[in-house]
């Protein structure tokens, strides 16, 4: 078993250098994600949405409400980069979020609904932007640098595409028992 390729099944992000069509082909990732994701998990249990991509992963069910989470905190870069001089950005502690009481007690839907909402309103923010704006920047005090947003929408698309390949590896090897 190799961990790394359950880990990241659609390998790390590293765009190199980025290319404008490469830039409408991640807005349509972002705008495409919930509808793509709701489809995958239509017809899944609760069993299935305990099931997990790999050994100590997160559950489907943690998957589907973190990426709620943490595109909500994408959409919230966006505006602040787009209306601030370089902003230094809050992160939050992602693993700790994943084991939060609403993470396990509150149906997915609550998640899929956000995901729409905040797709659609990023999406429409997105198509909108100048390619001059693609190149505003906002900081990451954990990283200790700064990130300009043609790079976060490329990490963004692909952060969404990487936890859907999570889920349909946790589809496929859900019932292992990884012990």
């Amino acid at each position: 078993m190799d961990i790394e390729k359950l880990k990241y099944p659609i390998g790390k992000y590293s765009p190199g250098e980025i290319k404008f069509d490469e830039i409408e082909k991640w807005i349509e990732d972002i705008a495409n994600l919930p509808t793509k994701l709701s489809e995958i998990l239509k017809a899944l249990d609760q069993k299935a949405l305990s099931y997990t991509y790999r050994p100590e992963g997160w559950s489907i069910r943690q998957l589907v409400h973190h990426l709620a989470d943490s595109h909500m905190n994408a959409f919230m870069r966006f505006k602040l980069a787009l209306t601030e001089d370089n902003p230094t950005i809050k992160p939050y502690l992602e693993a700790k979020w994943a084991t939060m009481h609403d993470v396990n007690e509150v149906p997915i839907e609550s998640s899929l609904l956000i995901l729409q909402g905040v797709h659609t309103r990023l999406a429409s923010l997105l198509r909108d932007m100048s390619v001059q704006e693609f190149s505003r920047t906002y900081t990451h005090p954990e990283h200790g640098k700064s990130f300009d947003l043609a790079y976060t929408l490329g990490m963004y698309s692909w952060h969404g595409r990487h936890h859907m390949a999570h889920i349909k590896g946790a589809l496929g090897f859900g019932k292992v028992d990884w012990e």
